[in-house]
């Protein structure tokens, strides 16, 4: 008979990572307990990163866009970089996020849809974590609809420009280049925008209650003009920037099975070291009953992520595989959080344990990245073939 399963990881699913993916989860794991768990829960309570120094390091590790060929970046497997997600969010979610947009987003778009001038003159700068991206889509009265967006490009001669706003932009305020989406005559486009452009500015964004360990910014617009060869040269409509999103939504799936796994093992660790009624909290029946609960929520989420790892490298990915674990691992995180959460009585509320900052995160990270409806009207019109998002 085999040995008694490890707690932190029930079915062994680590076992069938390859020796690559798992040098990948040592490496991140053993940089994240040194370099970001200790300081994480000052960034959040203030608000604040050290974006520059975190660039960095990202780029030292080779994260940074990292699941892309050539141009500095790593070229890693696709299961390799949801590894990593997943031991960037078990610190917190807007590390993971950091990483995410500037290599899923940002650098995605350019190495997709950008010219060749375009990634010569960003992406090698982006992966070595010298230069910093952002992506504007969202906009104030646009999220779930983004065909509804105002921002606009118009021709001037041979130069574009762009005037509108973008809100909730990850990176914004401390970004180099910002790829940026509008409305033109031709359709939805997107643009390389370095962010040192007149009339281009950034406005942080406040009073967050979550995913506080982000830096949010408001992209202002201003008649912003950009010569022609500042504009991708064949995507036209939502096309470019969905398939940037796909990307993210990605990471995310693999990322929140961190945030569950971080919140379960300090629910196991915490009931079994806290006593009441002469024994640990772990030795009551409904205790045990959560826990039972959490470690297969976390664990069921770990499976759906390495399968659908498994469908991004063998090529056989379709969109609605994302929308599938995005929707069923955030939603079984938030669970995981929300359980750990009460498990831990009133230290659940304190910053000295991680669950209720991963609790407060994955509130955020079940909205954005598409919400949990838009995700489910997804799923329903692939099994059913009948639209019904209007």
């Amino acid at each position: 008979m085999s040995s008694s399963p490890d707690p932190r990881d029930f079915l062994d699913l680590d076992a069938e990572l390859s020796a690559e993916d798992r040098a990948m989860r040592d490496a991140v794991r053993s940089y994240a307990q040194d370099q970001l768990l200790p300081n994480i829960a000052e960034w959040y309570e203030s608000g604040a990163l050290p974006a520059a120094e975190l660039a960095k390091g990202f780029g030292q590790l080779g994260l940074l866009g990292m699941h892309l060929e050539g141009y500095g970046c790593a070229g890693t497997s696709a299961v390799a970089y949801g590894i990593a997600c997943r031991e960037l969010e078990a610190v917190d979610s807007g590390l993971r996020s950091f990483v995410s947009v500037q290599g899923s987003l940002a650098m995605y778009a350019i190495h997709k849809w950008g010219t060749e001038e375009h990634k010569q003159e960003w992406l090698p700068r982006m992966a070595a974590g010298e230069a910093l991206g952002c992506f504007g889509l969202t906009e104030p009265d646009a999220g779930s609809d983004p065909g509804s967006m105002r921002t606009r490009a118009v021709r001037d001669g041979s130069d574009w420009v762009l005037s509108g706003t973008k809100m909730w932009i990850t990176n914004g305020t401390v970004a180099d280049v910002a790829v940026v989406w509008a409305q033109t005559d031709e359709g939805v486009r997107g643009f390389v925008v370095p962010t040192n452009t007149p009339g281009f500015t950034a406005n942080e964004v406040k009073h967050k209650l979550s995913l506080r360990a982000s830096l949010t910014a408001e992209l202002v617009l201003d008649g912003v003009r950009l010569p022609d060869s500042a504009a991708f040269p064949e995507v036209r409509g939502l096309r470019g920037p969905l398939s940037c999103l796909n990307e993210a939504r990605y990471g995310i799936l693999f990322g929140v099975v961190g945030a569950a796994r971080s919140c379960y093992e300090s629910a196991l660790e915490y009931t079994l070291s806290r006593e009441q009624f002469g024994k640990p909290l772990a030795g009551f029946q409904l205790t045990q009953r959560k826990l039972a609960d959490l470690v297969v929520e976390v664990n069921r989420a770990g499976l759906v992520a390495l399968r659908i790892g498994r469908l991004k490298d063998a090529g056989t990915l379709h969109h609605n595989h994302v929308s599938f674990g995005k929707l069923a691992n955030v939603r079984s995180a938030l669970e995981v959080a929300r359980t750990a959460r009460g498990m831990l009585g009133a230290n659940g509320i304190s910053l000295e344990y991680p669950v209720m900052r991963h609790m407060s995160n994955l509130e955020t990270v079940l909205t954005y990245e598409g919400t949990e409806e838009m995700h489910a009207l997804s799923l329903g019109q692939s099994v059913t073939g009948l639209a019904a998002f209007r």
